[in-house]
């Protein structure tokens, strides 16, 4: 059985060891055959790529990646240093970009999730008003939210996040304008308005939960790290796998809410390797995952899963 090896981001103030944030996950993935490895991240972002896989041995063969989240260009610089030295990132770059940014899986889950609409910004480039009004009138109702292709700012919900009527024009330029000049260099490809649904909390359960996917197959379900409550029973999960194949990756994360009408909706679609998981989820049950899926790089499709 080949041996699973995982590029976690070191801590950066100890280049020897994993980024606490990760370092119980590394320890089970060590004490289950596996091989540790460590980016750093800081020299990544900066684009000294490969100072940033210079602990990397030669040789490495294909790595998964378990860490902070990397801009999609950065990743594909990441993926070329290490094929300099004999390894290459199991998700390759595009797949990483399909599930990691939200036009890249939009199409195949639009569904499942709210109608969105999306202009390519710059990082502090705002659209002028017109522009907005524009990409907002396609939407079903008045209000919505702003994010980027991978992120929103929902901590400043009023701020900088919620637009309660966007055929105000004023008022969308206003929470626009705020979520731009709050995301600063980190805005990832541009401005995305998204639909706004009334979404609740079930009586028992977070408001929100994680799906792990491998090869097409929900293989964990957890609560979303932001969550309170970290007891999660698996929803009815049939209606969303065919998306989830369609979109052909082999690791993702789908992030469910209940609307109002009882029906779980995607509010969000991520690469695995960097989706976090809540405080009180089991890292050794995602480390088996990584363990199972090197014993069978040809995916796991088809076989049925746990669902």
């Amino acid at each position: 059985m080949p041996t699973t090896a995982v590029l976690y981001c070191r801590d950066p103030l100890d280049g020897r060891r994993t980024d606490a944030h990760f370092a119980g996950e590394a320890r089970h993935l060590r004490a289950a055959g596996g091989k540790v490895l460590l980016l750093d991240h800081d020299a990544l972002l900066a684009g000294n790529t490969r100072e940033a896989v210079s602990r990397i041995p030669e040789g490495a063969g294909a790595l998964w990646y378990r860490g902070w989240m990397i801009p999609t260009a950065r990743y594909t610089a990441l993926d070329g240093a290490l094929r300099e030295r004999g390894a290459h990132l199991v998700v390759d770059p595009e797949r990483y970009r399909r599930a990691h940014e939200l036009p890249g899986w939009y199409a195949t889950f639009a569904d499942h999730t709210p109608y969105s609409a999306w202009l390519p910004t710059e990082p502090g480039e705002v659209p002028d008003p017109s522009a907005l009004s524009a990409l907002a009138a396609g939407l079903p109702s008045g209000a919505a939210i702003v994010k980027d292709y991978v992120k929103s700012r929902k901590h400043e919900w009023a701020e900088a996040c919620h637009i309660p009527d966007t055929r105000r024009p004023d008022a969308l330029h206003r929470v626009v304008s705020r979520f731009v000049e709050l995301q600063g260099d980190d805005l990832a490809g541009g401005v995305v308005l998204r639909a706004f649904e009334d979404f609740v909390t079930p009586d028992a359960g977070p408001a929100e939960i994680r799906v792990w996917w491998l090869d097409g197959t929900p293989r964990l379900v957890t609560a979303h790290p932001d969550s309170l409550c970290g007891a999660v029973e698996a929803p009815d999960l049939g209606p969303l796998r065919p998306a989830v194949e369609a979109l052909d990756c082999r690791f993702v994360t789908t992030d469910l809410a209940l609307r109002a009408d009882g029906v779980r909706r995607v509010v969000e679609v991520g690469d695995g390797q960097v989706g976090d998981m809540h405080r009180d989820a089991d890292p050794a049950a995602l480390v088996s995952l990584l363990t199972e899926a090197q014993a069978d790089p040809a995916g796991l499709r088809g076989r049925g899963g746990v669902w």
